[in-house]
C-alpha cells in the first residue's frame, strides 16, 4: 500500500535549523525581532525541507494577509508594467505577494477596487491614482490604512509617497529644441487632473516663456494618458506645422512615433521628437528621438520598500521620496 510522504511542519523546520518553534513562526509572521543569524537557519531549513507555510493558518492568528494591493491605471502600459515587476520583487524577498487592480483611469473603477481592497484582502496598498484629491476617495481609503501613493502624488492625501520630478527634464529638452532652432514646438499633455501631467505642462510652459517663444493656439493638444490617445493631437500638431513634438509620457511618445511615420514624416529631419523612455524600447533608443528616462527600476523598489515599512509600523513617519527623471537627449542618428 502506497504511503503519501509526510510534509514538513513548523515543528521539522525549527529542528533542522536548530531553534525554537517560537523563533520560526516570528521568523515567518514578522512579529518579533530575529537575529540575522537566527533568520538564515531558519530560511534555511525552510529551501532545505520544501516547507511552506499555511497561509489561511497565519493570516488567522496573526491578521497578516503578507498580500499588497496595487492600483495601477493601465496595466498596458509598459512602465506600469515594469513597475509591478520591480515592486513583486521588491515585497516577495520579504514574503509578501501583490494582487493588481486595473482602473482604466476611470474614477469609479478606482472607488470600487479600493472599496475591496480594503475590506480585508490586503495588508497595504500602493496606489498610482487617477484621482486629483484625496476628499474624493477618502471614504473609502482611512489616513489609517498602509498606503503608499507611487509615481502620482494626490492633493491633500495624508500618505507616504515615492514619485518622480520630471520638471527639469521636460525643461531641459525644451530648452534643447529651443536652442537648436525651434520655433514652433508642440506639446502633447495627458489628462490635466494627473499631478505629472500638471508638472510637465508646467515646465513646457515655462523653458517657452523664458526663451520668449509664443505658445500659439493649438500648440497644446490633450490626451487621456491611454494607448492611442495621441494620434489625434498628432494630426492637429502636424496641422499646427510644428516642427517640434514633446509627448509627456512613454505611451503617448510610442504612437506619437508611429503616427508620424504613417503621415511619411520623418523623425530628426521633418520634425524632432521627445518622449519618455518608461522602460526598455530599442524601437525609440535606436531612432534619433530625443528621450527623457524614467528611474523605473528604483521607484518600484523605493515603492515596495516602502509599503512594507508602513505594513510593519503603522505609527512610523510619512515619507515623501522624490526621484529624477534625466534629459538624454538623442541616442542614435540612425536614418529610418
Amino acid at each position: 500500500m502506497r504511503t503519501e510522504k509526510k510534509l514538513p511542519n513548523i515543528s521539522d523546520v525549527a529542528r533542522a535549523a536548530g531553534v525554537s518553534t517560537a523563533t520560526v513562526s516570528h521568523t515567518l509572521n514578522g512579529t518579533r525581532t530575529v537575529s540575522e543569524h537566527s533568520r538564515e537557519l531558519v530560511m534555511k531549513a525552510i529551501r532545505e525541507l520544501g516547507y511552506t507555510p499555511n497561509a489561511f493558518a497565519r493570516s488567522f492568528r496573526t491578521g497578516k494577509k503578507n498580500i499588497i494591493g496595487f492600483v495601477v491605471p493601465d496595466i498596458s502600459n509598459q512602465f506600469f508594467a515594469r513597475l509591478i515587476e520591480t515592486v513583486e520583487s521588491s515585497i516577495s524577498a520579504e514574503g509578501f505577494h501583490l494582487i493588481i487592480a486595473n482602473t482604466q483611469e476611470n474614477k469609479e473603477r478606482e472607488l470600487q477596487h479600493l472599496r475591496y481592497l480594503t475590506s480585508g484582502v490586503v495588508d497595504g496598498i500602493l496606489l498610482a491614482s487617477t484621482m486629483e484629491s484625496y476628499s474624493e476617495f477618502s471614504a473609502v481609503l482611512p489616513a489609517s490604512f498602509p498606503t503608499v501613493l507611487a509615481d502620482r502624488k494626490v492633493d491633500a492625501a495624508p500618505f507616504s509617497s515615492v514619485t518622480v520630478s520630471a520638471y527639469q527634464s521636460v525643461y531641459r529638452s525644451v530648452a534643447s529644441l529651443i536652442e537648436q532652432g525651434q520655433r514652433r514646438i508642440g506639446f502633447i499633455t495627458g489628462l490635466s487632473r494627473l499631478s505629472t501631467s500638471r508638472e510637465r505642462l508646467a515646465a513646457y510652459r515655462q523653458a517657452m516663456s523664458d526663451f520668449a517663444i509664443p505658445i500659439e493656439d493649438g500648440f497644446i493638444q490633450h490626451g487621456d494618458s491611454m494607448e492611442r490617445s495621441a494620434w489625434n493631437s498628432t494630426r492637429e500638431l502636424l496641422k499646427q506645422r510644428c516642427t517640434a513634438i514633446v509627448a509627456s509620457n512613454g505611451l503617448m511618445g510610442t504612437d506619437v512615433y508611429h503616427c508620424l511615420r504613417e503621415c511619411g514624416m520623418q523623425i530628426g529631419r521633418d520634425v524632432e521628437l521627445v518622449c519618455f523612455s518608461d522602460f526598455d524600447s530599442p524601437l525609440l533608443e535606436s531612432s534619433p528621438v530625443r528621450l527623457v528616462a524614467q528611474p523605473v527600476d528604483e521607484l518600484g523598489k523605493m515603492a515596495g520598500e516602502e509599503i512594507l515599512r508602513r505594513i510593519k509600523d503603522r505609527a512610523a513617519e510619512q515619507k515623501q521620496i522624490l526621484l529624477s527623471s534625466i534629459y538624454l537627449g538623442v541616442l542614435s542618428r540612425h536614418s529610418q
